[in-house]
């Protein structure tokens, strides 16, 4: 009897595997869940594998060469700062990022990080306590006499310039790559900076955009501006956004993301008064969980069709 091609699950953090598994298993597949994110050693049962779905596991050179027959690496996210994409390239593994699958849901997070930290919504922790007015000393500002800043133009992005457009009086944006969508004013980085009263990130990370905000960056910003960020902690220089929001200089700043996931129980970020911090969980609804838990599996069985006889 012929061996069924192998796929592997690298880790499987906060996604239901089942579906995934269930799919691949119905097209022919055997399929190995891992858990490289606590033990990245690769099981010597799974050194056959063909493809392999990522989640938050780093795929450094030692996964590449412990997996001679890979060929593709289909990932749960759109974002691929995990794998390292010279050793892929090296071991002639493809990549394949998943886009689309919660453009509405991070954009939609964004905005309401927004509207939390401008109105001041973390009073609410004052009001459970027993507080009321007196709890409230944020005196929010007029949205629609505020520039919003999009820093990146991706389907995010644009998406988040999209809806915000309406509550803001200016909208202007930067990227490098991407195209400025209609109703958007194109910007250079410094313009960007300068003008935006709200600045809200939407780049991938990469070695270009590691660190891309840093104190020199932050001090550029409008005195009293805020900072939203739904992409990843470590384009923003995290001491850096923490000097700023003691002094004042930020008046707030909106996080679904910090550094090492989760972070540190100590982390500053956490429960400063001037943040608004969410667990990383700007991608999550109903739909966007099933395209998360399919797409990538459907993903290796079309591949694999495509490359069969």
């Amino acid at each position: 009897m012929t061996q069924r091609p192998l796929v592997i699950l690298t880790d499987v953090s906060d996604i239901d595997p089942r579906p995934a598994v269930d799919l691949l298993d119905r097209n022919g597949f055997d399929v190995e869940v891992l858990k490289l994110d606590v033990d990245p050693a690769v099981p010597p049962a799974a050194t056959r594998a063909v493809a392999a779905i990522g989640g938050y596991a780093h795929l450094g050179e030692d996964f590449f060469a412990a997996l001679p027959d890979l060929e593709l690496v289909a990932l749960t996210s759109a974002g691929a700062d995990m794998v390292d994409a010279e050793a892929a390239e090296r071991h002639g593994v493809r990549i394949r990022p998943l886009y689309g699958a919660a453009t509405e849901e991070v954009a939609v997070h964004a905005l309401a990080l927004v509207l939390a930290v401008e109105r001041g919504l973390r009073v609410t922790e004052q009001v459970a306590a027993g507080s009321w007015s007196e709890a409230f000393e944020h005196l929010p500002r007029r949205l629609s006499g505020c520039t919003l800043g999009v820093l990146g133009l991706g389907r995010i992005g644009a998406e988040f310039a999209r809806i915000g457009r309406p509550m803001f009086g200016r909208v202007i944006g930067y990227d490098p790559y991407a195209p400025v969508p209609e109703g958007v004013e194109g910007a250079g980085l410094d313009e960007l900076l300068a003008a935006a009263d709200v600045l809200s990130v939407h780049m991938p990370l990469s070695e270009q955009t590691r660190g891309m905000l840093g104190a020199t960056e932050l001090a550029r910003l409008p005195h009293g501006a805020s900072l939203i960020n739904v992409s990843r902690a470590e384009i923003v220089d995290q001491g850096a956004l923490l000097a700023a929001l003691d002094t004042g200089r930020l008046r707030g700043a909106g996080l679904d993301v910090l550094t090492g996931e989760p972070p540190a129980a100590g982390d500053p970020l956490r429960a400063h008064p001037r943040t608004v911090v969410t667990p990383h969980v700007g991608y999550l609804s109903e739909g966007s969980l099933r395209a998360y838990e399919q797409q990538p599996a459907a993903t290796v069985v079309e591949w694999w069709r495509s490359r069969q006889p």
